[in-house]
């Protein structure tokens, strides 16, 4: 590296340093009573401590072991309130829920979530909210899911016919077939989850697509849920993230991007079925679903098509 620039660097990394520090002892003044446990180094605080080779909650028990059933710890410019007692957290989640009802702005929700149209990972909000009750009265009812048991109960006999037809062209009484049960179950379980949400099956000989579709499809939802569990240092540390040291950033604008053209193409399939059909569909999948709910829906924030993109989405993974 050019020695200016590293003179450069330094001293930029000493400014926002001493910048960061300063805010953090102001803002240290006002923060929770809860003792907060010792070990923080300046700029990372706790983090070094969750990093080694035992596991984090028993790093944090042997924490609550010496600092009480609550403390708080710093990961970067978050203060961590960890909860080690069945009765703190239930009244954390019952007689204080609104001051734990809200999600931290990370980089995954905001360029995987659609800038935090997913209500999973938004923010509390009148969005949250809307979002969440048309989720678990409309979408997630029971009515809605007794709908939807026939795709179930057709994936499982058609998954398993197909595994009975391949042990009698490959197997005989004497000996099996090998099986990758690891495959066989994933393909399955997407399966479901693609036909109650987006109307499609990807994998098998009835697919509604090509092979190399059906694998993009795959490793999409892979990376998905991949990138949403990764460690991202920016989430913790802002003023780092111009740098993108770990190069998340990049490869969750890629998957976005991917995913956006797949569930894009679903959508748009589905508004060309309502047109055909006079703007009626019998059989209404969640896509099918959400296309009715918005019409009527005051739902402010984002336009139609990111919502049900989103939600649809979300339903998917957690499907």
């Amino acid at each position: 590296m050019d020695p200016l620039l590293f003179s450069i660097f330094c001293t930029l990394f000493s400014l926002f340093s001493f910048i960061y520090l300063y805010r953090s002892s102001k803002k240290g003044s006002r923060s929770c009573s809860a003792p907060q446990a010792g070990g923080a180094l300046p700029i990372i605080g706790h983090m070094h401590l969750l990093g080694g080779q035992q596991l984090t909650h028993k790093t944090l028990g042997g924490m609550a072991d010496k600092y009480g059933p609550v403390f708080c710890i710093r990961l970067g410019s978050h203060d961590v309130l960890v909860l080690n007692s069945w009765e703190m957290a239930k009244e954390c989640f019952t007689v204080h829920d609104k001051v734990f009802s809200t999600r931290p702005n990370i980089a995954a929700s905001k360029l995987l979530g659609y800038d935090f149209a997913m209500f999973g990972f938004a923010p509390y909000g009148s969005y949250w909210r809307e979002m969440r009750k048309i989720a678990t009265i409309q979408l997630l009812s029971s009515n809605r899911i007794d709908m939807l048991k026939h795709i179930r109960v057709s994936e499982v006999k058609t998954t398993v016919r197909e595994l009975y037809k391949t042990w009698l062209s490959e197997g005989n009484e004497q000996r099996g077939v090998s099986v990758d049960m690891k495959q066989w179950f994933g393909d399955l379980t997407l399966n479901i989850a693609l036909r109650m949400v987006g109307g499609k099956r990807y994998f098998g000989p009835n697919a509604d697509c090509e092979e190399v579709e059906a694998q993009r499809c795959k490793k999409v939802m892979r990376d998905f849920f991949y990138l949403f569990g990764v460690f991202v240092l920016s989430d913790v540390i802002p003023f780092l993230g111009w740098l993108n040291f770990q190069g998340y950033e990049k490869a969750m604008k890629r998957t976005a991007k991917e995913l956006d053209s797949i569930v894009g193409g679903w959508l748009k399939e589905h508004k060309q079925k309502r047109n055909l059909g006079g703007g009626v569909i019998e059989e209404q999948d969640f896509m099918d679903a959400m296309l009715s709910i918005l019409e009527d829906a005051n739902v402010t924030d984002f336009d139609a098509d990111t919502i049900n993109k989103a939600t649809c989405v979300v339903r998917t993974e957690i499907n």
